[in-house]
């Protein structure tokens, strides 16, 4: 059964009272920032079907995007893993991957596991 699709409008509003408690410093809703997680992967996804490259966000969600060789079982050569802040920040255009990995903010693994190209993500729709 496929998952449910989370609306652009819930998405994009839950993208931004996230962005707008992490600005001041504060910590967002959990129920908020999941939304706001799973519907940026969900974009990315859309964006860049594929399953090279697993995006992790525990305890939220993963999804597998990017063209290319792909993986059926077991862990995939290709992962990034980072914290739910971190991810909506980088998928906002808020941090960028060069400063991500240089503060130690994402874990990548594999050839193919840098999103420089695909964050920030494009979430405006046509």
């Amino acid at each position: 059964m496929a998952r449910a699709r989370i609306e652009d409008a819930a998405g994009s509003a839950a993208v931004g009272e996230v962005r707008a408690a992490l600005a001041a410093d504060a910590t967002p809703p959990r129920p908020v920032t999941a939304m706001a997680v799973r519907w940026l992967l969900q974009v990315l996804a859309d964006g860049e079907p594929g399953a090279t490259v697993e995006v992790r966000v525990p305890p939220f969600g993963a999804v597998q995007f990017r063209e290319g060789l792909s993986h059926t079982r077991g862990t995939p050569p290709n992962v990034v893993e980072t914290d739910a802040a971190t991810f909506v920040r980088l998928a906002t255009g808020d941090l960028s991957w060069q400063e991500a990995r240089a503060g130690a903010l994402v874990s990548a693994s594999g050839s193919r596991a840098d999103l420089t190209g695909y964050v920030p993500i494009s979430w405006q729709r046509s």
